[in-house]
């Protein structure tokens, strides 16, 4: 165990402390010994996400682990989420210009991806008992049972999440959450990217949205192939939600994380023409009177939306660059 916290460097007592996960009881909601912090953010459907914050030594730590060792695993090959090299672009461009495309979406991605996973992932990897263990408490975390029934977390989830926040989980906030999940949904993608080739079909993965495609041998089965998708995440660890499911055929649109793909990937007219009236809104106004989520650096989430726009339609991202180009960040006042 030394020489892993000389790799992480840090010393022998604050790694045993960082990955002694029964030093503080779970219902200790109080504790200053827990590493991470936490605060809910709502979702569109009226549910919520937990981001769970690590405190700066584990965020250290865990920064070196992913960029050192998780960096270094390849994921599937149908993984396209938290990829260098890959984006929505990728992951949506393979059902581009197809007859049929089904999307699914699985529960609670990180939370479903317990400790034994974790830790049976570090042991496949070759590492001792002893460090596999570390490693596994130095990237999950339980939530404190009392903080999810009190405080601002009261009423925000329902049992079956509260029992997943409970057990030892990936932490959504952690830097190594996105690459482990990638790696422990291995075989989910093995099994979904084998039952898509028997069909003649393509399948992507970004995070938990599930993407497949085809034409009329994969059209034959559209009615079933949801429960069979089903069921294999199911025996994997994971669970799909059913209202989420999209089957939509070539004549209506067919969108997969915001990209449009019934010809090729492309920008929605909709989110062009809501991006295009907020700039031009904030060259007429100002840019503080558009900033009504009072975010610190509205001029990057900005420049950020423009740059996706144009990745996916540079055309209509010029157009969007031109407005952007034109606002007077300087400007702190509104007038009509």
């Amino acid at each position: 165990m030394h020489e892993l916290a000389e790799w992480l460097e840090v010393d022998d007592g604050d790694l045993s402390w960082l990955a002694t996960h029964w030093r503080v009881a779970p219902g200790d909601a109080s504790s200053p010994l827990h590493h991470y912090s936490y605060h809910a953010r709502g979702k569109r459907d009226g549910r919520h996400r937990l981001i769970e914050r690590p405190k700066p030594l584990m965020r250290f730590v865990q920064h070196k682990l992913l960029h050192g060792l998780l960096d270094r695993v390849p994921p599937h090959d149908a993984a396209h989420g938290f990829r260098r090299g890959r984006s929505i672009v990728s992951f949506a461009a393979p059902h581009a210009d197809k007859p049929l495309v089904i999307r699914l979406d699985l529960a609670d991605f990180f939370a479903s991806v317990t400790q034994a996973r974790v830790h049976a992932l570090f042991s496949a990897l070759g590492y001792p008992v002893a460090v596999a263990r570390a490693l596994t408490a130095l990237c999950t975390n339980r939530v404190p049972s009392r903080l999810l029934v009190s405080g601002a977390l009261k009423g925000k989830f329902d049992w079956t999440e509260q029992q997943r926040l409970r057990a030892r989980h990936l932490p959504q906030g952690a830097s190594t959450s996105p690459a482990l999940a990638n790696l422990c949904a291995f075989r989910l993608d093995t099994r979904l990217a084998a039952l898509a080739a028997s069909l003649d079909a393509d399948y992507t993965r970004y995070a938990d949205d599930l993407a497949f495609s085809g034409a009329a041998r994969f059209k034959r089965v559209a009615d079933r192939l949801p429960v069979w998708i089903a069921a294999i995440a199911l025996e994997e660890g994971f669970v799909v939600q059913p209202r989420k499911t999209r089957v939509m055929a070539r004549g209506i649109r067919q969108q997969l994380a915001g990209v449009v793909v019934n010809r090729h990937p492309n920008l929605a007219r909709d989110r062009f023409d809501s991006l295009k009236a907020l700039l031009t809104n904030c060259v007429r106004h100002g840019p503080a009177s558009q900033n009504r989520d009072g975010r610190a650096d509205f001029r990057a989430a900005l420049a950020g939306h423009v740059a996706h726009a144009a990745m996916l339609n540079p055309s209509r991202g010029a157009k969007l660059q031109a407005i952007f180009e034109r606002i007077d960040w300087h400007r702190t006042g509104s007038s009509s």
